[in-house]
């Protein structure tokens, strides 16, 4: 005796429908809990709550929440499932209660929701759908990661050691469930312009002000030779200057802030190396450890995203696949343009949407697997 096919679609939709309420769930209460960077306590708490509940052996470093399939078998590759659970602080825009999930036209309204809550709600949902199964080519690794707003040394960085080889990492961040295979790196400068103190009404020929705008002008004109298919150009960013405290006082140094995007045909290091030779001031990076990330083409993963036509791209923002050192893909349900804005919000259609596409492509993984 077989099933009719439309009782068999109509047990699958029933599941699927049903992560897609438990993720909203679980998203709404997310929304509901403060968690900035460095403050996330009381999401990991929820997150173990939730995942005992569902009779879920969890570990917990600091804030960062992780767990390991039923089945975990040593001999086999093991997929990481991450994304962050700490926000932003929200921005004075906000005409609504950011802490209070609210459905409206189809959307749900909370800061967090889409950078990066709902990545992580359909990624816990789609773990624990996979976490009984035995017939895995893969073993499977779920982790709720801290600290990734504020690029801290608690977060996924402090957690990866623990791990066994992870042979792939899908990190969930805004992308809209297109993949970016390709991400670009970040250093941040603090450039110190040195110069001569002086009362301003005696010439200084060594007024730092007047030095910073050469500086500048020479941050405009630098070219990189190397070109990048899938991340374009590195990118140099003047954000910030800041010298001098009274009209009437030449500083003796002003201070600028330089933001630089890295593609994927250098490392930060050769940045770094290039600007304290070429630019006339003291560079110093704040940290050298955010470089740019990409993965084969020839990788299973991706040939299974060809095989269900997902869009491929490479992307301008960091997110933490800077601080792993493994195969990974950026992938996740919401857009990227919506993070850090007032009255940050998701579509609803967009969580099972996300639950559907991340479980159909690792089930296309799994079936290219020998």
């Amino acid at each position: 005796m077989t099933l009719n096919f439309h009782i068999l679609y109509g047990i699958f939709e029933k599941k699927t429908m049903n992560l897609t309420g438990d993720a909203e769930s679980l998203l709404k209460k997310l929304i509901s809990i403060k968690s900035f960077s460095f403050y996330e306590d009381k999401t990991a708490d929820y997150i173990q709550d939730w995942l005992t509940k569902r009779n879920i052996v969890s570990k917990r470093l600091v804030n960062n929440v992780y767990a390991y399939n039923k089945y975990f078998d040593s001999k086999k590759p093991t997929i990481l499932l991450n994304s962050h659970h700490d926000t932003v602080e929200p921005n004075s825009g906000y005409t609504i209660d950011p802490y209070k999930p609210i459905v409206k036209d189809k959307k749900l309204y909370g800061l967090g929701s889409n950078d990066a809550g709902i990545s992580l709600s359909c990624l816990i949902l789609v773990f624990t759908k996979l976490y009984e199964r035995n017939d895995l080519k893969f073993n499977v690794i779920l982790l709720a990661s801290a600290e990734e707003e504020r690029s801290g040394d608690n977060g996924i960085k402090s957690v990866m050691p623990l791990l066994p080889e992870i042979e792939l990492a899908i990190i969930g961040e805004p992308t809209k469930m297109d993949i970016a295979i390709a991400e670009k790196g970040l250093i941040v400068f603090d450039l110190i312009v040195k110069g001569k103190s002086s009362h301003a009404a005696h010439k200084n020929n060594n007024n730092p002000i007047e030095i910073s705008s050469n500086i500048i002008r020479q941050i405009s004109n630098l070219e990189f030779s190397k070109k990048s298919k899938l991340l374009g150009d590195v990118k140099l960013t003047v954000t910030q200057i800041n010298g001098g405290v009274q009209h009437n006082v030449i500083p003796s140094e002003v201070k600028i802030v330089l933001d630089a995007r890295i593609n994927d045909k250098y490392s930060n290091l050769e940045i770094y190396n290039f600007l304290k030779d070429q630019l006339d001031c003291e560079v110093i990076p704040r940290n050298l450890d955010l470089n740019s990330s990409s993965i084969s083409e020839n990788h299973k993963i991706i040939i299974a995203a060809n095989n269900l036509n997902f869009n491929k791209y490479g992307s301008p923002t960091l997110s933490d696949q800077a601080k792993i050192n493994c195969n990974s893909i950026k992938l996740g349900p919401g857009d990227s343009l919506r993070s850090h804005t007032a009255d940050e919000f998701v579509y609803l259609d967009e969580i099972n949407n996300g639950i559907n596409k991340y479980l159909n492509l690792i089930e296309e993984y799994n079936s290219l697997l020998s």
